[in-house]
Formats: structure tokens, C-alpha cells, sequence
């Protein structure tokens, strides 16, 4: 990888980090997930499964350390190295045969939907839940998939006119 894909990766990262940070709790001190929008467009943007699960676990830690669920840092380690990994093969069988915004919308949504299954799953397991695992995927989880969705899709959008203004080249 270049200097220059690694800095622009981390400076992703880092919005999606503070983003992550700074949105409030919805229900029960859980919140969409904006930095998994940032993670999508990282590894839209990359092609070494390399750097994106190095992303995706980089990502999981600062979920875990900015989490308000109860005994939510592993869920959050565990469901951004499996999304990642699902979401990177994902993008790689579609690319090419969709637009890049019906890809990247396809693919927010998805992802934000997997990544919520996972964490409460994988919460549910290792600390159990403050409520019905149902209750929470509908009251938690498809709601972060239609806000992240949205948000995701300007997000995208001015992250692609930034680095076509900017001249980068992404290869």
C-alpha cells in the first residue's frame, strides 16, 4: 500500500471514529454506527483484503472504546471483523455489474444490517442483552440501517467529489 491510499485511510477512519463518537444514543445508550459508513467506503476503495480487515479491526476498536452498550467492546471487535470480511467479498462479486451508488447503497445498508445482527448476536452470547434480541433488531438495528443509509450516501458522495477534485489516484 502507498503513503498516500494509508493517509487517506486513516483520515476515513478517523471521521468515522469522531462521527462514531459523537452521535447520540437512540435507544438504550446504542446509536447508528456511522464509522461502519466510512469503513464501506474504505474498502470499496481498497483492493488487499489486508487493508481492509486491518481497517475493520482498527474501526472495532474505536467502537469498543466509544461503546454505551454493557460489555460491548468485544461484540463490537467481532461483528466489524466478520462485516468487514462479508462486505469485502461482497463489493468484489458486484463491482462492475451495478453503478458505484447503487453498489455503495446496497452495500450500507446491508453491511449496517449484518454489523447489527452480528453485535447483537455476539452480545447476546457473551454478555446477554438488556432486552428481546427482536425488540433490538427492530428497535436498534433497521433504524441504524435507514439512518446510516441516508447519511452514508452523502457521506459517499463527498468523499468520491473530494478525491476527484483532489486528483487522487485510487490505483
Amino acid at each position: 500500500m502507498n503513503i498516500k491510499k494509508f493517509v487517506l485511510n486513516s483520515l476515513l477512519l478517523a471521521i468515522g471514529a469522531l462521527l462514531h463518537q459523537i452521535t447520540p444514543p437512540l435507544v438504550l445508550g446504542m446509536k447508528p454506527d456511522f464509522s461502519l459508513v466510512m469503513l464501506f467506503i474504505v474498502i470499496l476503495f481498497n483492493e488487499d483484503f489486508k487493508s481492509c480487515i486491518t481497517a475493520g479491526l482498527a474501526i472495532g476498536i474505536f467502537s469498543a472504546l466509544t461503546t454505551g452498550f454493557p460489555a460491548g467492546q468485544l461484540p463490537n471487535i467481532i461483528d466489524k471483523i466478520i462485516t468487514t470480511t462479508i462486505i469485502y467479498f461482497s463489493i468484489r462479486a458486484l463491482t462492475g455489474k451495478v453503478k458505484e451508488q447503487i453498489l455503495m447503497m446496497i452495500i450500507i445498508a446491508i453491511g449496517t444490517l449484518i454489523s447489527g445482527i452480528v453485535f447483537l448476536s455476539s452480545a447476546a452470547f457473551l454478555a446477554g442483552l438488556p432486552g428481546s434480541f427482536n425488540i433490538l433488531l427492530v428497535s436498534i438495528v433497521l433504524p441504524a440501517v435507514l439512518i446510516n443509509t441516508v447519511a452514508g450516501m452523502a457521506l459517499f458522495n463527498t468523499v468520491r467529489l473530494s478525491i476527484k477534485r483532489s486528483n487522487f489516484k485510487m490505483n
